[in-house]
């Protein structure tokens, strides 16, 4: 089965951003983020596209699969 990577927190740090900040600015928990950040959580679309759109990126920059 496929394994989500993601650049979130990479992403989230270069701005300096708390998990919760994010996590407030996208309607979900901070455990939600945390879980996103480690690979155990597979997004929503639009949670994945709201979360693009803070940091001014794409889906696809921020989400891959790997096999």
């Amino acid at each position: 089965m496929p394994k989500l990577i993601t650049k979130i927190k990479e992403y989230r740090e270069n701005l300096g951003m708390k998990q919760s900040e994010l996590a407030e600015l996208v309607g979900v928990r901070r455990e939600t983020i945390v879980h996103l950040e480690n690979g155990k959580y597979n997004p929503s679309l639009k949670l994945g596209m709201d979360i693009a759109k803070i940091f001014n990126t794409t889906v696809e920059k921020l989400f891959k699969f790997q096999d």
